[in-house]
């Protein structure tokens, strides 16, 4: 195979980064476009040996990282961000290639929120203390301990910046990192690790490898010498990766699927229910945040779904290079073949297409909107992870709270609502990890973020993150008992 190949005029090496270097694997596996489903390139298909070699190269590179001083991280991570902001535009067209999500959007959010995701934790890692305390005239003084080598294993519908919203706290806390990103989305990843070469990041301080599931994640989290896994994805791998850990008892952060609800009362500005309603077609429903599950108060649902279909049926979806496309492809015809089995299952059963509810041509899939569902239908509780969602009425609160809560997940909820004592009583109920009042995706890196049930373990962002990719030490040192050096 070629060790580089040219996406969008930009060129990607397409092989693992071990140890500061380059790394080919004897097979390769090819990484192709949703766009129009052609192949992009021929990537190193990485296996137990890239594993093994990833890890001893983190381990080899954790002493010096970790004595390095908090404010030489920081620098260091600081020229990571610079390094992205330079090639932004760079950045943001080979992920809109790879996974097809808007590249408007890659250019003016998702890229610069990459850069962010360095400053923010190298700047949270200056301040990061804990007041000392006193017990019985001891004083205790708790410190954060780099933990070891990390393996991070990422999602391909959000791939850069979900990669390094892992990588920028795992370094800053003084780990090494080995990333495996997802094999559907592997170029950023690759590009990211020329970034912090050229940033001046030490060898084997950020690995990148490369390849299919188990074939190489299992070597990784269950490899002795990794300290800490944060995985985002699906349950089922979550349950495998779990029991690969578990010999080692390593530390886990799992961020896994939702089916949030969003509940609309009848005294929300219905205009703007209806806006954070069709923005959960947002990256072709491919989120786990999505409030896929409408909740309407049943006083106004002839309305606000009026007022949907009208707004949605505007959205243009086509090719998502174009900066007038709302909506763009599907990442992969598997993943296109599991949304439409969902909407035909749930048609077939008695449910109502309001809109869409078929595929378009390619990888694309026309924004749907199902009514007439059962609360425990298979399209109600399980994650379709495509731009599907569904409608239901509630007469009051306890009946809104009752189904918004009634699945599995526990990710997010979002509240449409004209008033804050409501807004308050009904969060206060809300089994999630993030709910928004009037509002939805604001995200500050210093909130907590994580979900409840099956839609995760722990809590990163803040100083969440350092807990999780820390060892916490007390010292308790006594009042008396040193001797006089004078």
């Amino acid at each position: 195979m070629t060790d580089k190949i040219i996406v969008a005029g930009v060129s990607v090496d397409t092989r693992h980064w071990i140890g500061g270097e380059r790394v080919a694997s004897a097979e390769t596996f090819t990484d192709h476009s949703p766009i129009d489903g052609q192949p992009i390139g021929e990537i190193a298909r990485g296996g137990p040996a890239e594993a093994q070699a990833a890890v001893a190269a983190a381990k080899a590179a954790f002493p010096g990282w970790a004595a390095t001083p908090r404010a030489e991280r920081a620098r260091l991570l600081h020229a990571i961000a610079d390094g992205v902001e330079k090639r932004i535009e760079e950045l943001a067209i080979v992920e809109t290639t790879d996974n097809g999500a808007l590249l408007r959007s890659h250019r003016r959010g998702v890229m610069p929120r990459v850069a962010h995701n360095f400053r923010f934790f190298a700047d949270w890692l200056l301040t990061l203390e804990h007041d000392d305390f006193e017990t019985r005239g001891h004083t205790n003084h708790v410190s954060w301990d780099p933990a070891g080598p990390c393996v991070l294993i990422t999602p391909w519908n959000a791939p850069l910046m979900l990669a390094t919203w892992k990588v920028a706290p795992a370094l800053a806390a003084g780990n090494t990192v080995v990333l495996k990103p997802a094999e559907w989305t592997p170029l950023t990843a690759s590009l990211l690790a020329d970034i912090a070469a050229e940033a001046g990041l030490p060898a084997g301080v950020l690995n990148v490898v490369q390849g299919y599931g188990a074939e190489i994640g299992d070597a990784l989290t269950s490899h002795p010498d990794v300290r800490r896994i944060s995985f985002t994805g699906s349950v089922p791998t979550a349950q495998r990766i779990a029991a690969s850990a578990a010999g080692n008892l390593t530390p886990l952060s799992l961020e896994l699927g939702g089916k949030s609800p969003l509940l609309v009362f009848a005294d929300a500005d219905l205009d703007l229910a209806v806006d954070l309603a069709v923005e959960q077609y947002d990256n072709a429903g491919q989120v786990c945040l999505a409030g896929t599950r409408l909740l309407v108060e049943e006083s106004v649902a002839e309305e606000f779904t009026r007022r949907f279909v009208v707004k949605a049926s505007a959205l243009q979806q086509g090719d998502p290079r174009d900066e007038s496309t709302d909506v763009g492809p599907n990442i992969h015809p598997r993943q296109l073949e599991k949304i439409d089995g969902f909407v035909q299952r749930a048609i077939a059963a008695g449910a109502r297409a309001v809109i869409g509810g078929s595929r378009n041509d390619g990888q694309f899939y026309a924004p749907t909107l199902l009514t007439d569902v059962a609360q425990d239908s298979e399209v109600v509780q399980e994650e379709v992870f495509g731009p599907v969602l569904t409608l239901q009425t509630f007469t009051d609160e306890d009946e809104a709270v009752r189904l918004a809560n009634d699945t599995r997940f526990g990710l997010a909820a979002t509240l449409a609502t004209g008033d804050p004592e409501r807004a308050e009583r009904v969060t206060a109920q809300l089994v999630a990890g993030t709910v928004w009042v009037n509002c939805f995706f604001v995200r500050d890196l210093q909130a907590p973020f994580g979900g409840s049930r099956l839609s995760g373990v722990g809590r990163e962002g803040g100083t969440w993150s350092f807990d999780f990719y820390c060892d916490l030490k007390n010292t308790v040192t006594a009042p008396k008992g040193w001797k006089d050096h004078g």
